[in-house]
């Protein structure tokens, strides 16, 4: 077995890579536990310039590490290039706050001297998916070895030359053997390595089954795991929402890298006053996108990822249809290679639908219609998932208490669609998981935060 890219666009092999033997996984583990005594026990001075050094070489390096995403997996080329900046950024936001963010909290108390600390753990194991070949790596790697810690990353495996570009990044940059090693090995292979006693945590980004798999090994030798899993995000168009505003960030939210994002707008929840003039115009606006070839910088939207994905959300389309929604635009497979699909919109969704209860991973947008803003609440919050969701209203304080108070995710944007950003946590509720990564919460997730008392 192996991990291999197939460009998606022609359907055309690129790369293999084989699995490592037991030998080479043996060796790595050794090496990042013994890159761990000493890594850990440099200031966090030291380890910062390494990060800043990164953000550099993937600002100077965006258009060779755009190209590599492209062919891998199909990610409009202006959209990787944007990848690539922002995995700087947050290399960078973590170089100059790491130290501030691993301070020592005093505390009057008692004693002559009390606090906490934040102290590494040790060897991390992150396992990561195809769709943000780089910004998933990078968000989960940088604060987690700012903090002290080694990392072992195990791609996806039909993006390898991403990683062993990220791999050669992390070396350039100069975190050192063993810092930062890449694993090319098989999901048995990972299971085993979260049981290994040099092994002190998991970071997960994937499926809710993943998911489910990885909590359950690690929580069975008792290590710590963050999961970023699904999402079926609702965009909530209330009945005073700014219509041209709305059906703009919904459609981009819906359509960035393919609509293949956790956080995609995956679901239009709007009230039945302004439901006719909501569907004509995102409907015209989803006809409108440009969908071609991935390295044109005028396409928006290129193909998906592997077919065996286009033809799973193809499915859940007939599902959807059959059991009643109604199909506005799009859902159909287009003839030739490749694993292309069109903007597609259903309308007409309720329960009993896939399109109303799983995640749509692709550029299929949903429209389930509200009778007002509680019942709008209710069908935004009737789901197992919990990661992100926006509210579109003129009444910015309405949208606020709505996000805040009342949408049961982990992110709620007003008038906008949802995206991560290094200063601010990101994480789910229910079956999108939990934890938190980025911002100061992100780099505290793997330390052992440690009372210290002297009498």
């Amino acid at each position: 077995m192996a991990f291999v890219a197939t460009n998606p666009s022609t359907g055309v092999e690129l790369r293999r890579r084989e699995f490592l033997s037991p030998d080479g996984v043996a060796s790595a583990l050794d090496r990042s536990h013994t890159a761990f005594q000493r890594w850990s026990m440099l200031p966090v001075s030291q380890r910062a310039p390494s990060l800043a050094r990164l953000a550099e070489l993937l600002r100077a390096r965006a258009p060779e590490l755009a190209r590599l995403m492209t062919e891998e997996m199909g990610k409009p080329y202006t959209q990787a290039v944007a990848e690539a900046e922002k995995c700087a950024w947050a290399a960078e936001y973590y170089a100059h706050h790491a130290e501030a963010f691993l301070a020592p909290v005093p505390v009057d108390t008692n004693a002559a001297r009390s606090y906490w600390t934040y102290r590494p753990l040790g060897v991390v194991l992150g396992i990561m998916p195809w769709n943000f070949p780089f910004w998933q790596v990078v968000r989960f790697a940088a604060p987690t070895l700012a903090a002290g810690n080694t990392v072992l990353v195990k791609h996806a495996p039909s993006v390898p030359g991403c990683a062993e570009a990220l791999e050669g990044l992390f070396h350039e940059a100069g975190f050192g053997d063993g810092v930062y090693t890449n694993l090319f090995v098989d999901v048995d292979t990972a299971g085993r390595i979260i049981e290994d006693p040099r092994v002190r945590a998991v970071s997960l980004t994937g499926s809710v089954r993943a998911g489910k798999a990885v909590a359950a090994r690690a929580g069975s030798v008792i290590k710590k795991c963050v999961l970023e899993l699904g999402g079926s995000d609702p965009s909530l168009v209330l009945e005073d929402a700014d219509l041209a505003l709305a059906v703009d960030r919904c459609a981009t939210g819906r359509l960035i890298n393919t609509g293949q994002s956790c956080i995609a707008a995956k679901r239009y929840v709007v009230v039945r006053s302004v439901l006719e003039e909501f569907e004509a115009r995102i409907t015209e606006r989803l006809r409108a996108v440009r969908v071609g070839d991935p390295m044109d910088p005028e396409t928006e939207m290129g193909p998906m990822a592997r077919v065996d994905l286009r033809d799973a959300l193809h499915t859940q389309v007939q599902g959807s249809v059959e059991r009643g929604a109604r199909l506005v635009l799009g859902g159909e497979v287009p003839d030739g290679p490749g694993a292309w699909y069109p903007p597609t919109l259903l309308a007409d969704v309720g329960p009993g639908m896939p399109a109303y209860h799983e995640e749509l991973f692709g550029p299929v947008a949903v429209i389930v219609p509200a009778a007002d803003e509680a019942d709008a609440i209710r069908i935004a919050n009737h789901t197992t998932f919990g990661l992100g969701a926006s509210v579109y209203t003129r009444d910015v304080k309405r949208g606020e208490r709505i996000a805040a108070e009342l949408i049961d995710a982990g992110n709620c944007f007003v008038n906008d669609f949802v995206r991560s950003d290094p200063r601010l946590p990101f994480g789910g509720t229910k079956e999108s998981g939990y934890g938190r990564e980025l911002s100061p919460l992100g780099i505290r997730e793997f330390t052992n935060v440690k009372t210290v008392w002297v009498a």
